[in-house]
């Protein structure tokens, strides 16, 4: 979801939003395959685009010049259309015979109407679609395509039903607000990022208040100002966006499991699309796009039968971080082989050129799953999600000294109980050490930080390939009400460096929603509780001499929020406290990792 000033997409993440340009984001990365096209043809713009309310969005059109009915490409951002509308993602449809609709979503940029983030995207994305297949340079066929937030557009439009979607790309978003708005039930902060650099300043520019008003004076307050932001307790109460973006502290009213979500719930609903969707994520990807595309995919699947090689639907994930590394095999700081490398407008419009203008191209013939492993550099594919796997537990084991020695991971369910325990201070909370970056980063600093207990294996005698979804089972006691549990886990080379292998966010729980209910359920202190964490997944061969090693945290800041350890929450209370948190391994409270290992190659 991040934005053209500072960064295409919602990076969840800071570093998203520093690392990748505006020119970058709206034109989807292709930036990085080459300079923008010319190609003939016909351009308008501001295009009046009407919804059913009566309120006009504005839209930019390219098209192949001359008359004529074409296949229809959509694409709807809260960015600003211009970038998108003259990059070469566009030019290259334009130039294989597509009309391409850039809009500006309501209340963004050129178009009417009040901006409230997603809400109306579902009913003017099929407004939209419907509207373009109505024209006379249209022949009724449409397409559509984006990441982030344009990719979160198609889907809450696709759920609408419009008559004439054919064919979706949906690239690097969403399935459920449990894995949106919030992670394992922790806040998601990094939407205070998106807010504060890339929506903010148009609105602010929209309603004549004061405030940062660009892209570029958002950004360079955001070291001060925003940092400030992200500290502010009661969250309800930082004075940021009031009056700017009220729903903003709408959204934080409302717990991880509340009802209220419902409007944006994709799971349980995929019966209701009928157009050919292909899903892409990256597995250093903000946490929602890998759970969101398997969780899209394998979903379109059961709802159309069970059988992916006719299911009209593809899953795509490879090393890459958010809207960007498409073009390098350096993924952040990790070389992940020249195979990474991905052209994302060919892997988009050949998906377009089968299902939006029925070409036979040899793109259903594709296996239905293609997923990268890291470490290997090497695709894997196959028929399903989860991909065939033996699902091996790997036991914590013997005592961890936080920051200064690992415990175990055993494949053997160790017989003595042991704890380990770390202490949490909620005012100074663990820091992600790399919050201003993106990709294949190097964690070992956690083991030496006195708020992280790690376990790892001892040298792999031969190279271990691990391939979709992980679990952990964690027991844990706590001598305060509440706590945040991070379960990392890190490839780490004979020369130290430890890799992190997984989307931040995917690895963490909030005790009080273990059991994932609408209201919080506090913790007794000094009871055993078991938190399953079953969101993680990666693809990564840890190679022979490598230690698998799993950082135990309670904080991860500032990208996302962090536990208070009282009996309040972060949104109404400014009382912070010191917990320590003891992890149990081996006898009766055995906590283990389950990870899918799949057979050398």
């Amino acid at each position: 979801m991040h934005a053209p000033d500072p960064g295409p997409y919602r990076a969840g993440m800071d570093r998203r939003s520093c690392a990748v340009t505006a020119v970058a984001a709206l034109a989807l990365t292709v930036a990085a395959l080459g300079a923008r096209q010319a190609t003939p043809g016909v351009t308008e713009r501001n295009v009046p685009v009407p919804m059913r309310d009566g309120v006009v969005l504005r839209a930019d059109l390219r098209r192949p010049s001359g008359d004529g009915r074409f296949p229809t490409l959509v694409y709807r951002t809260p960015y600003g259309k211009t970038a998108t509308t003259d990059s070469a993602i566009v030019a290259a449809a334009v130039a294989r015979g597509y009309a391409v609709l850039v809009q500006d979503v309501r209340g963004r940029y050129a178009s009417a109407g009040d901006y409230v983030a997603y809400q109306h995207e579902g009913r003017d994305g099929f407004d939209t679609i419907e509207w373009a297949a109505a024209q006379p340079w249209s022949n009724g066929r449409v397409g559509t395509f984006g990441l982030s937030y344009p990719g979160a557009v198609q889907w809450l439009a696709a759920m609408e039903q419009p008559p004439h979607l054919v064919a979706m790309a949906p690239a690097m978003t969403f399935a459920s607000p449990t894995h949106f708005w919030y992670a394992g039930g922790v806040w998601d902060g990094s939407w205070l990022l998106w807010t504060w650099t890339n929506i903010a300043p148009d609105l602010r520019v929209k309603r004549d208040v004061p405030g940062e008003r660009t892209g570029r004076e958002a950004r360079a307050s955001w070291p001060t100002a925003g940092a400030a932001a992200q500290r502010f307790l009661p969250r309800l109460e930082m004075p940021a966006f009031a009056g700017v973006a009220d729903w903003y502290y709408e959204w934080m009213r409302h717990g991880p499991y509340d009802p209220w979500w419902q409007w944006a719930e994709l799971t349980g609903r995929y019966a209701r699309v009928s157009a050919a969707v292909l899903n892409i994520s990256g597995w250093h990807d903000e946490m929602y796009g890998p759970i969101g595309a398997t969780t899209n995919f394998s979903g379109l699947v059961r709802s159309r039968g069970g059988d992916a090689r006719t299911a009209r639907t593809q899953l795509v994930i490879g090393p890459w971080t958010h809207g960007s590394g498409w073009d390098s095999p350096v993924v952040g700081a990790r070389d992940m082989g020249r195979e990474a490398v991905q052209d994302y407008d060919a892997l988009i419009l050949d998906w377009m050129d089968r299902w939006v203008k029925s070409e036979s191209n040899g793109v259903e013939a594709r296996p239905p799953v293609r997923l990268y492993a890291m470490g290997a550099n090497e695709w894997r594919t196959g028929d399903a999600w989860p991909p065939a796997a033996d699902r091996r537990p790997l036991y914590l084991s013997g005592v961890a000294q936080a920051g200064r020695t690992a415990g175990a991971l055993v494949w053997e369910a160790p017989a003595p109980a042991t704890a380990s325990t770390f202490v949490s201070d909620a005012a100074h909370p663990v820091r992600d050490p790399h919050d201003a970056e993106a990709g294949g980063l190097d964690y070992r600093a956690l083991s030496t930080d006195p708020g992280v207990v790690t376990f790892e294996t001892a040298p792999l005698e031969s190279d271990l390939e691990v391939l979709g979804p992980i679990e952990a089972e964690m027991h844990v006691s706590v001598d305060r009400p509440d706590t945040d549990l991070w379960v990392k886990v890190l490839d780490v080379a004979p020369d130290g460096t430890a890799w992190g292998v997984m989307s931040i966010g995917l690895d963490v729980i909030r005790a009080s929603y273990r059991n994932r209910t609408a209201t919080r359920e506090l913790l007794q202190p000094g009871q055993v509780y078991t938190l399953r964490l079953r969101e993680m997944m990666t693809g990564n061969r840890f190679l022979k001499g490598h230690r698998l090693r799993v950082a135990v945290m309670a904080a991860f800041a500032p990208n996302l929020s962090w536990n208070l350890h009282t009996a309040r929450d972060e949104f109404t209370s400014s009382e912070t406290a010191i917990a320590r948190v003891t992890v149990h391994a081996g006898g009766p409270h055995a906590s283990r990792l389950v990870v899918p290992v799949v057979p050398a190659r």
